[in-house]
């Protein structure tokens, strides 16, 4: 009986919820556009803005114009794009993690990344407040090109093993092979050190999408994340057989991953009272 119950309730709330999940997605997007800076890098920058210090002196810039986030989070996120776009094509509903060796390369992109990252903001206090810190030597001197490229091995860890993830969640019938070989992770790894390559050159030919990848893929990660949270609270796990039925998860990540962003800009403009990076942090 109560299984019953439980079955009724969980369908009236679905039902509740296809018609409120769009309405609360256009009311977040209205949103984001009212309190964004104005201009499609403007919209950009709030991204960038809610999950990145954007120090100036730390970060790509076309002209005079800073990309919106910093090295670092465009080498993640731009990779973690090109990860997703990547696997999309060549591995389909595959929901199988990728081999150990692969693994292990992973763990080595993340150590780089935290090392790096580490040694950065060690570096970064250090300048922010001279006299402090002295004690604790740096490993090297910090610079936009490590920043770029570790981060974007992160980024390749995050698309590579949240991919399969997502597979295993979604579909009623998966394809239980590694969702990355090592001819495809050496195809991607090869891509995004090109691509990064390029984002060297700081041209706004290649700047400009890299600007675009990259925020999408702050907001595509944060949406995949709400819609696998908002499948496992509904109980719909392993359900979906085509990729149409699943518009309301998105949608219901998207309106979600849209408040958080909100919500971090609000506080950190009240905070702060800039959209650039923190006042007095730079170097």
């Amino acid at each position: 009986m109560e299984t019953v119950q439980t079955q009724v309730l969980s369908s009236r709330f679905t039902n509740i919820s296809r018609w409120l999940v769009p309405v609360a997605a256009v009311t977040a997007v209205i949103a984001w556009f009212i309190i964004a800076p104005a201009g499609v890098l403007g919209k950009l920058d709030a991204i960038g803005y809610a999950v990145c210090h954007r120090i100036d002196v730390r970060s790509f810039h076309i002209g005079e114009r800073q990309l919106p986030m910093c090295a670092r989070c465009t080498g993640e996120f731009f990779a973690a794009g090109i990860a997703l776009i990547f696997m999309g094509f060549v591995s389909g509903k595959r929901g199988k993690l990728p081999s150990r060796g692969i693994l292990a390369v992973l763990v080595v992109f993340f150590l780089a990344f935290g090392i790096d990252g580490s040694n950065s903001l060690l570096y970064l206090m250090k300048q922010s407040a001279p006299g402090t810190l002295e004690q604790i030597p740096n490993l090297y001197v910090p610079n936009n090109t490590l920043r770029l490229f570790t981060g974007s091995g992160m980024g390749i860890a995050l698309g590579a093993i949240l991919y399969p993830i997502v597979n295993q969640t979604l579909w009623r019938e998966f394809d239980d092979r590694p969702a990355l070989t090592w001819k495809s992770f050496g195809v991607l790894v090869g891509m995004t050190l090109g691509l990064g390559l390029l984002i060297l050159t700081e041209h706004p030919a290649i700047l400009y999408p890299a600007a675009y990848i990259s925020s999408l893929g702050v907001l595509s990660l944060l949406t995949i994340v709400f819609s696998l949270l908002w499948i496992t609270i509904m109980r719909t796990e392993g359900t979906f057989e085509r990729i149409r039925q699943l518009w309301l998860p998105a949608a219901s990540g998207l309106t979600l991953s849209l408040l958080l962003i909100l919500g971090i800009d609000l506080f950190r403009f009240a905070l702060t009272g800039t959209w650039s990076g923190f006042p007095g942090i730079g170097g």
